[in-house]
């Protein structure tokens, strides 16, 4: 697999899903958690915030959680949970994450509750836009 470079932040960024509740729950624990650490979350969504990171499109962030990391690399889902909470003391625990066979069942279900996370806990829309995940 290909890694994704886009602009150089300076500072990590997380995109998630301010449409998904799950996704939206799951930002502001990670901001309590990271806070000070540099770490910015936005979402997908707004205006304008894709645009500051070209090759990050919102197709793959309606598949997974990108981290764009201070230099530009992109990382999704499972790793990109991953990196960013590791750099917290307790956070390095979830390094186990490259253990072999562990990284592909932690896709696996991120994968999965990605997929259907707007079954799993309901939306979050503003005005019926949600109309489009209905899939």
């Amino acid at each position: 697999m290909t890694t994704l470079q886009t602009t150089p932040p300076g500072h990590d960024v997380v995109l998630y899903d301010s449409h998904c509740r799950i996704c939206s729950g799951a930002a502001r624990e990670m901001q309590k958690l990271v806070g000070s650490q540099g770490t910015k979350l936005l979402s997908f969504r707004d205006e304008g915030v894709l645009d500051a990171f070209p090759g990050v499109t919102a197709e793959r962030c309606e598949k997974a959680m990108q981290l764009i990391q201070a230099d530009g690399r992109v990382l999704e889902g499972a790793e990109a949970i991953v990196r960013a909470m590791g750099r917290r003391p307790l956070g390095r625990l979830l390094y186990v994450y490259y253990v072999p066979g562990l990284r592909h069942l932690a896709d696996a279900v991120y994968g999965m509750v990605a997929r259907y996370r707007f079954r799993i806990a309901g939306r979050n829309c503003p005005d019926g836009a949600c109309a489009v995940h209905f899939k």
